[in-house]
């Protein structure tokens, strides 16, 4: 098959450029050469970026594809541009949508694709409603082949869980208290890019998979305190965790906030019955312990990796300092 990735080298795309290599196919990578990310051999890299129409045709010249894939597509506008650039030239059109569109909060657990899209907290996964709503409508009306595809915190080596990043890690190797959102208990599950790209390349170019919605997630259900916990150990210490309300945190924070009362807030636990019907070897099996010492590695590889958020570490800082306040 001839495959058209737009993106590809991050930190989910780059398990399924490379699982598509693997299996031979002719793949293509859309971007502006600009990743630190290395192209797997046998893999066309085209320099072109996909925001400017003019540049974007003169990367693609005459090929067609039987499947095209937009890694970065997030907007109503990026699909309109994607509908006038690949119609006609693609047998199939994958857009990344999120499970974080699901309801949130969940009605009715567990998730399965047909759970109502609803989220009044989070930007980011109201646009990829409206770009699945737009996809569908395309779809039904003129035959678009589209698949939607809604992964669901899926991370690499170069990926912590938790807001923050290696500044949580930084504050834990020293001693510090970290803020974990609600009490703790939450269910979350985490899904490991290799065990993603299963399931996805083999959405690739299958009929089965036209005009049709699927979430690819683990099955491994762990509590934030867990996770929390988990990546401790990873890197050698222990969390001194303090648990603050989502609300209070999105009052000091609004865009960290929105992202977990839009997200890692509620409770997930995903049904993944349709995505191994259609496509039955997936079957995740990385577990988080094994991921979180991946991550660790990569990070304590490099020193230059080990990246503090100076202004987020002080707001965690005042944060925690009202929350003593309150509580004194």
């Amino acid at each position: 098959m001839n495959v058209l990735f737009i993106g590809g080298t991050g930190i989910i795309s780059s398990a399924c450029t490379q699982l598509a290599a693997e299996r031979g196919y002719k793949l293509y990578l859309l971007n502006r050469g600009q990743s630190a990310r290395a192209v797997p051999a046998g893999v066309t890299l085209l320099r072109g970026d996909v925001r400017d129409p003019a540049s974007l045709t003169a990367a693609l010249g005459d090929l067609t594809f039987d499947a095209v894939v937009n890694w970065v597509a997030f907007t109503p506008e990026h699909i309109e541009a994607d509908l006038a650039a690949f119609r006609g030239r693609t047998r199939q059109y994958v857009f990344i949508s999120s499970a974080s569109a699901y309801q949130k909060p969940v009605s009715l657990l567990p998730i399965t694709e047909s759970t109502p899209l609803h989220n009044p907290f989070w930007r980011y996964s109201r646009d990829k409603i409206a770009c699945e709503e737009r996809l569908m409508r395309a779809y039904r009306e003129d035959g678009f082949p589209v698949t939607i595809v809604r992964p669901s915190h899926t991370y690499d080596q170069t990926l912590l869980p938790m807001d923050g990043g290696y500044t949580v890690v930084a504050r834990m190797r020293a001693g510090r208290r970290v803020i974990v959102h609600g009490d703790g208990t939450s269910l979350w599950v985490l899904t490991h890019h290799r065990d993603f790209a299963v399931g996805f390349v083999g959405l690739l170019g299958n009929p089965h998979a036209l005009g049709e919605t699927f979430h690819i997630t683990g099955q491994e259900l762990q509590s934030w305190n867990a996770i929390f916990a988990e990546v401790a150990r990873a890197a050698g210490t222990t969390a001194d965790m303090v648990h603050l309300p989502s609300d209070m945190i999105a009052a000091f924070d609004p865009e960290w906030g929105a992202g977990l009362l839009g997200d890692k807030a509620h409770s997930v636990i995903f049904d993944n019955t349709k995505i191994r019907r259609v496509v039955p070897d997936f079957n995740p099996v990385i577990p988080f312990a094994r991921g979180a010492d991946e991550i660790m590695a990569w990070h304590d590889a490099d020193p230059a990796r080990q990246v503090i958020d100076a202004a987020l570490d002080t707001r965690m800082g005042a944060l925690l300092a009202a929350y003593d306040r309150m509580m004194s």
